[in-house]
C-alpha cells in the first residue's frame, strides 16, 4: 500500500489517490509512486533509507525531514510502534511531508516481495557490524536499512543484507545513537562518497 504525499481532512500526512489544493508537481509525483514505485525509485534515487519497525514517532518524523531535504526515498516496514496519523509525528516533520518521497509496508514479507528486483545492495547499519561506516565504499544505488529503537535490525533482516555496518564511536559505555542522527550519518557520509 502506498502511503504519504498527501494530507488528510485535519493536516495529517496520508496516503491519498486525489489531492485537492497541492501543485502539479506532488501530484506528479504521487502518481509516479501509485504506477511503479519500483521502477521511479531504481533510475531516480542514488540512495533508499529503510526503517524496520520504527518505535518512536519523533524519529520516523526527524528522518522524514532528512529524506526530504536529501530527495531520499524513505521506505517504512511495520508493524510500527505509532499510528502514522500521530501528532509528533506530523510535528517533527514540521512542513516538510508534501516533499517526503514514502512508502509504507505491512511486514518485512511485503517489503521483500515489493522490492527484490530492485537494484543496488541491502546494508544493514548495527551496532554489531564488523565493517566501520569510514571504510565502507557506498555506490548509488545502495538501499540503507536501520532497526528499531529498542530492538535494532530483526536477525531476518541482518541475513537479507548484503553487509553489516557500524557507526564507530569513541566512548565504550555509548551502546549507540539516536535512530534519526544514525540515518543522518549514515545517509550524509553515503551522498559525500557518491558526490565525489
Amino acid at each position: 500500500m502506498v502511503m504519504g504525499l498527501g494530507f488528510t481532512e485535519i493536516g495529517l500526512p496520508w496516503a491519498m489517490i486525489t489531492i485537492p489544493d497541492v501543485s502539479p508537481k506532488v501530484k506528479i509525483t504521487l502518481k509516479m509512486l501509485i504506477t511503479g514505485m519500483d521502477d521511479f525509485c531504481a533510475t531516480d534515487f542514488p540512495l533508499h533509507v529503510v526503517l524496520v519497525q520504527p518505535q518512536i514517532p519523533p524519529n520516523t518524523g526527524n528522518i522524514a525531514r532528512t529524506c526530504a531535504a536529501t530527495r531520499t526515498p524513505l521506505h517504512l516496514i511495520g508493524p510500527l510502534g505509532f499510528e502514522l496519523s500521530d501528532r509528533y509525528l506530523k510535528r517533527a516533520g514540521l512542513d516538510y511531508w508534501p516533499h517526503v518521497i514514502w512508502r509504507t509496508y505491512p511486514n518485512w514479507q511485503g517489503f521483500v516481495s515489493t522490492n527484490t528486483q530492485s537494484p543496488g545492495r541491502w546494508l544493514a547499519f548495527t551496532s554489531q557490524g564488523q565493517t566501520g561506516l569510514w571504510d565502507f565504499q557506498f555506490q548509488p544505488g545502495d538501499w540503507l536499512f536501520f532497526g528499531s529503537e529498542t530492538t535494532g535490525l530483526p536477525d531476518f533482516c541482518l541475513t537479507a543484507c548484503h553487509t553489516q555496518l557500524r557507526i564507530p564511536m569513541r566512548s565504550a559505555g555509548v551502546r549507540s545513537l539516536n535512530l534519526s542522527v544514525s540515518v543522518a550519518v549514515g545517509l550524509f557520509e553515503a551522498q559525500r562518497q557518491i558526490a565525489h
